[in-house]
């Protein structure tokens, strides 16, 4: 088996308790068959964090982008993103998007970043990477608006209802399940993901957030993945194996990657 995690934030992860090392967390990961990893950055400054603490780990991509909730103390960095993000190892632009639930106020700046984030996106030809919270009409709004499917992207961890599902997936997008989709609550989220395309699914920790059953009110890391895969699988009665080989399809396609 072959697994990526699609959305997750390598430099978050606690090394003085639980892993000791970036090279004992990678371990762990290619135990469980995770071999490829995205991290996400949510800043210019943590972006540049990243490439520093990480750029001899091969297996690691990155993302470049400021996250809707740093929206308006990063806008003096708006005009680094396009140069950050024209790095042969980003692959995409985000975290982007629109958070309404913690950042209100601030909804303006938010789909000004998010705007610009798609169109630099388009230019560069790289995906974007998408939060959104209680804000997701606006979101396909700007990303209908914007013509984001000419660079394509990801809804990451994914909590919304069918109707949106559909709506996304008629701009060709992919929807992301994190830990979500195991917790028992999750009824109607599961419901969804049975009408969604297996060619449109990738999936993601979200690390060191969202840890997946069974392992809720632990850190998440990349190693549990496994989980995620496993109860995704279930849901859509598809054997393991091969769920793994369509996930790896369609991060390949969506990055434009080989391996």
């Amino acid at each position: 088996m072959f697994l990526i995690d699609s959305h997750c934030h390598i430099d978050r992860l606690n090394y003085s308790l639980l892993h000791g090392s970036i090279e004992n967390m990678l371990e762990k990961s290619y135990r469980n068959n995770i071999k490829k990893f995205l991290t996400i950055s949510t800043s210019i400054n943590n972006f540049n964090k990243i490439k520093i603490f990480l750029d001899k780990y091969k297996s690691i991509f990155y993302s470049c982008g400021i996250h809707p909730l740093y929206c308006e103390k990063q806008i003096n960095e708006l005009n680094k993103l396009e140069k950050k993000s024209n790095i042969k190892r980003v692959i995409a632009l985000g975290e982007t998007g629109l958070d309404y639930f913690y950042s209100p106020q601030s909804k303006k700046i938010q789909q000004y970043f998010f705007r610009k984030h798609i169109q630099i996106a388009k230019k560069l030809k790289k995906p974007i990477i998408v939060h959104t919270r209680n804000a997701i009409n606006d979101t396909i709004q700007i990303l209908q608006e914007e013509n984001a499917r000419e660079c394509g992207g990801i809804i990451h961890s994914f909590t919304e209802d069918k109707k949106s599902a559909f709506k996304l997936l008629d701009i060709d997008f992919y929807i992301s399940f994190s830990g979500i989709i195991t917790f028992k609550k999750s009824i109607e989220l599961r419901e969804t993901l049975k009408t969604i395309p297996l060619k449109n699914i990738l999936i993601e920790t979200d690390s060191p957030y969202l840890s997946p059953v069974p392992y809720r009110g632990k850190e998440n890391q990349p190693a549990y993945l496994i989980e995620i895969a496993k109860n995704i699988s279930f849901i859509k009665k598809i054997n393991l194996k091969k769920f793994t080989e369509i996930l790896k399809t369609n991060f390949c396609t969506l990055f434009n990657l080989n391996f």
